[in-house]
């Protein structure tokens, strides 16, 4: 597989090693030619000097060639902007980095639902431990073909789940309002604004993001 990472950042140099160290094709694109000079002997990859925000530096990365876009640099808004042009020029996948929590509902307006947001995360396992919660990894529960995914609800009130029409292989876990968690039945009336995530077969991913990056329904 073949992954490309904008900003040679710490989280960029760790995660390529991982890939790298796994047989997997990576690119860089840093805009620092120092910084490129720095690690380029101690990472096996190929390297793009430039701005990774820029369209004709992303198509120069190979967008049909890639599995997916990693936007890795200390600046939420070039996360964005290079998450948004690379899913518009093909990358397969797009994922932004996230600095600032509130910014993570504009992700799901936007249809960026792999962005992360890692002080978020960290925060919450530091706090399930600090209750003595063990922290069970959602890779391990989440295994053959299914699949998570969430939208964001942009009508007005009271949607019932079971007017989603989902696909056969599909439910609706839970949703997010101010918030909180709440857990759906198919009779729970959705909210503009409420976050709602999904269980599916993978064959639906495709789908349904393309639905609800386009429907208001959601």
């Amino acid at each position: 597989m073949r992954f490309v990472f904008i900003g040679l950042s710490r989280l960029t140099t760790m995660t390529a090693r991982l890939l790298i160290g796994r047989g997997h094709d990576v690119v860089i694109v840093e805009i620092d030619k120092e910084a490129i000079d720095a690690v380029g002997d101690d990472l096996d990859c190929g390297f793009l000097h430039g701005d990774g925000s820029k369209p004709h530096i992303l198509r120069e990365a190979g967008p049909a060639e890639s599995d997916a876009l990693f936007a890795l640099t200390g600046d939420d808004r070039t996360n964005l902007l290079a998450a948004l042009i690379g899913r518009s020029l093909g990358f397969a996948r797009v994922v932004p980095r996230i600095v600032d929590p509130e910014l993570q509902s504009i992700c799901s307006e936007l249809g960026l639902e792999h962005a992360i947001v890692p002080d978020m995360t960290i925060s919450r396992q530091l706090a399930d431990m600090a209750v003595g919660v063990d922290i069970l990894e959602l890779s391990t529960m989440v295994k053959g073909e299914a699949r998570f995914l969430s939208f964001l609800v942009r009508e007005e009130d009271g949607v019932a789940v079971e007017a989603l029409a989902l696909p056969e292989e599909a439910r609706v876990v839970c949703l997010y309002r101010d918030g909180e968690l709440f857990f759906a039945d198919p009779q729970s009336r959705l909210q503009a604004g409420d976050e709602v995530v999904v269980l599916t077969h993978s064959r639906h991913v495709a789908e349904l993001r393309e639905r609800w990056r386009n429907d208001r329904s959601g």
